[in-house]
């Protein structure tokens, strides 16, 4: 019972952080919400259906949550807590550290910052990072098979959204710093300098 309370704490924690973000951006006149705008065919597919998964998985992860039956071990059920943990500080500290330059999905109108520094260092990607981790985390705590299907889609959307969309706007826009910056850092987790 004290795990279905953690585990929904930190799903509140994670999502009023995504939320009061869009809401203080949306006060400064930034639309932090991309997702499917002016996109077409593919690009935007992949984009609307992220949305709507991230929408969607959220209900489907509580209602595991409530109506878990006892089922995983429970030194899975503290790991799958604990890895939830580290994607809530993660995605928070990638917004954090992302300033204004942070969106859900990209616009090529848009003007922003290409953000290398803190968190940064160490992944491209870290809001992703903490989304994939908050949702593999709360899988392996309250294990079903729908809410494993549903997470495998997510994540595998997610990374779409990354090597699809995000990177060649990024290469597009930034062009040799973005280069630079994707030869020292790795996509996920880990710098590429740590190893020589």
């Amino acid at each position: 019972m004290i795990l279905k309370f953690v585990t929904l704490g930190l799903m509140a924690a994670f999502y009023i952080s995504y939320f009061s973000k869009m809401i203080s951006q949306k006060k400064q006149g930034i639309r932090t919400d991309q997702l499917g705008k002016g996109k077409e065919g593919f690009l935007k597919c992949i984009e609307v259906t992220l949305k709507i998964t991230t929408y969607l998985l959220p209900i489907l992860q509580i209602i595991s949550i409530l109506f878990y039956s006892e089922g995983t071990h429970w030194l899975l059920q503290i790991m799958g807590v604990v890895i939830e943990s580290f994607g809530v500080i993660i995605f928070v500290i990638s917004v954090t550290e992302m300033k204004d330059n942070w969106r859900a999905g990209v616009q090529r109108e848009d003007k922003t910052n290409l953000v290398t520094s803190g968190i940064y260092s160490i992944s491209r990607n870290p809001a992703f990072l903490g989304f994939d981790l908050m949702y593999i985390g709360i899988l392996l705590a309250f294990f079903n098979w729908f809410l494993c299907f549903a997470t495998v889609f997510a994540v595998c959307l997610f990374h779409l959204q990354i090597v699809k969309v995000e990177e060649d706007f990024l290469l597009e826009t930034f062009g040799q710093e973005y280069l630079e910056y994707k030869r020292k850092v790795c996509r996920y987790l880990g710098n590429k300098f740590w190893i020589q």
